[in-house]
């Protein structure tokens, strides 16, 4: 079973900045069963919103109109892992983030198949 560990959620003041990392259990884009990461978060009363993703391929990179410019994804492929470094954080940011992997971008997210974090909590104040 494919695995996907989160870790770096946790409270900041707007303005400010975390960072959130996700490690898989199997081998991340080299052409694996995991070759696209990236994050989904929901909050309270909202859907589950498209974050970030990342593809081992030249282009395969998405950032939510919400966090664009704001936020930057990237992959390590040695440790397995997709980090997310979330700066100028605000309210609206608050949310359980949960880390996605799939065979291919395409396949990431809600209504495919996926394997999925536990998700942690991001809370911003004001």
């Amino acid at each position: 079973q494919v695995l996907l560990v989160e870790s770096g959620g946790g409270s900041a003041e707007a303005g400010g900045s975390l960072r959130l990392s996700c490690v898989a259990s199997e081998p991340a884009f080299v052409g694996g069963k995991i070759n696209c990461m990236g994050w989904f978060r929901q909050a309270p009363g909202k859907e589950r919103e498209r974050v970030a993703h990342i593809g081992h391929q030249e282009g395969s990179m998405y950032l939510g109109r919400a966090v664009k410019g704001r936020f930057t994804i990237s992959r390590d492929n040695a440790k397995n892992a997709v980090d997310l470094q979330m700066d100028s954080l605000n309210p609206e940011d608050t949310a359980v983030s949960y880390c996605a992997g799939a065979y291919t971008c395409p396949q990431l997210g809600p209504g495919h198949n996926s394997y999925w974090g536990r998700g942690t909590q991001v809370t911003v104040s004001a």
